[in-house]
């Protein structure tokens, strides 16, 4: 199995007047392939926050269901570390779609195995595995991207892609609606989204390919004419894991920073998206449909934050990813304010604020994931991808995000656990801050 995950090899190269039409037809397929193949990951990845008001009715509190949804957030942040350096010396078409099968038989045994949900501890097992498959998503479509879109364009492209977050976590809502109408069993939630992305998988993995020389084609860069400074032809071949960490990763003061940021962001991101069906419920008087509705409309309300967070970086700031994010950032904390402090029975507002806070935090979460991309060889793409995304769902999602808030809003109410969704937003904005001038400088020249 492990031969068949190793990058392709390089075949020789087409004919010149064959390779426009070639990447053309090739860029679109692998964009496809890693933007329905990702959303995909989404169904089988937040159903348990959907199923904590059925959990929470079969005896188990808050804080217990915070720990078990932390298995997730804690094995996604360290194998999206640990996978990511796999995935940037192994064959994405084989990589990606492997995970999300493995992803989503773990997540469809919570339906279908009863023990799987008798208790904390065997919920937190079958959670930490599922994060650990999760794991295998990001980093393939992160090497796909650097490798088939260069950086001047990377912004906006990755704009486009980071919305399958937002399509495949906003069909979740509706997908459990459907499935519990289909199946009369609220258990479904689980499984019936698993069935689902199984099939998505196999459809990504016919249209997936590793890299442009695979197929016969130049490297990206040769093709726009468009070099990065870092750039040289060097950087073509595979690395090692060694020169990965410890030339390009570790030393890297700029991703350390931007690592941090990303843990507030994913805070508030799963801090506000995960309590929302149980928040709205207890605090706001939703019914059980209008939350998960509300929870749709919160993910969908990224796609068009996250498009124009996009271009705001490419085209208004010139590829500088920092002060688009902390714009958002500063309109995400006034929107928690008002999602927080509005009074019950007033549900046109909380939707508001909600669909505001879904708009706008997905744009630095977008961001984060450019930046890290910008700041290393792309042979190291994934890697770097990896360390902030083991900030972001370790510490952010999982240590704050799942179990500090739980514990908070069961000892202190929900009014502790939104004080530090606020705080959170704000030190989000000054870790941005030290990356302000970072990125943005492109060579443009040929290099020889």
């Amino acid at each position: 199995m492990f031969s068949i995950l190793k990058p392709a090899a390089h075949i020789e190269k087409l004919p010149e007047n064959e390779i426009n039409s070639a990447y053309k037809k090739y860029r679109i397929q692998v964009f496809i392939g890693i933007f329905i193949g990702y959303a995909s990951y989404y169904l089988v990845r937040k159903n348990f926050a959907l199923a904590i008001p059925d959990l929470i009715k079969e005896g188990f509190t808050k804080a217990e269901l915070g720990f078990a949804l932390s298995g997730v957030s804690i094995a996604y942040g360290i194998s999206k570390f640990v996978m990511g350096n796999f995935s940037d010396r192994s064959n994405p078409r084989y990589f990606m779609p492997l995970g999300l099968v493995l992803s989503s038989i773990t997540m469809a045994s919570l339906g279908l195995i009863s023990w799987t949900t008798s208790s904390i501890s065997a919920m937190f097992i079958i959670l930490f595995l599922n994060g650990w498959f999760q794991g295998m998503g990001w980093p393939p479509s992160g090497r796909t991207m650097v490798h088939w879109f260069s950086i001047t364009e990377r912004g906006t492209k990755m704009a486009f892609w980071n919305i399958a977050h937002n399509v495949g976590g906003g069909l979740i809502g509706p997908l459990a609606i459907a499935g519990i109408a289909i199946f009369s069993d609220w258990h479904s939630t689980f499984y019936f989204p698993a069935i689902i992305a199984i099939l998505i998988a196999i459809i990504t993995f016919i249209l997936l390919k590793d890299t442009p020389q695979s197929v016969g084609l130049p490297p990206i860069e040769e093709f726009k004419k468009d070099y990065p400074e870092i750039y040289d032809k060097n950087q073509e071949r595979e690395f090692s894991a060694k020169e990965i960490f410890f030339k390009h990763i570790l030393p890297n003061k700029w991703l350390w920073s931007i690592a941090f940021a990303n843990a507030f962001v994913y805070f508030v991101r799963y801090g506000v998206v995960d309590w929302a069906p149980t928040y709205l419920t207890e605090v706001k008087g939703f019914s059980a449909d209008d939350s998960k509705w509300a929870y749709f409309a919160y993910e969908w309300a990224g796609i068009p934050g996250t498009l124009i967070c996009g271009y705001l970086s490419d085209k208004v700031f010139k590829g500088r990813r920092a002060p688009a994010g902390i714009i958002y950032m500063i309109l995400v904390f006034i929107a928690i304010l008002i999602y927080w402090l509005n009074p019950a029975g007033h549900p046109l507002i909380d939707n508001i604020a909600l669909v505001s806070i879904g708009f706008l935090i997905y744009g630095p979460v977008m961001l984060i994931g450019v930046h890290a991309l910008d700041l290393v060889p792309k042979k190291a793409a994934g890697t770097a991808a990896g360390l902030t995304g083991l900030f972001g769902y370790f510490i952010g999602a999982s240590l704050l995000g799942n179990i500090a808030i739980g514990y908070v809003v069961d000892n202190y109410g929900w009014n502790g656990g939104f004080f530090m969704l606020a705080l959170s937003s704000l030190l989000a904005i000054v870790f941005l801050a030290f990356t302000w001038n970072q990125g943005g400088v492109v060579d443009k020249k040929i290099v020889e």
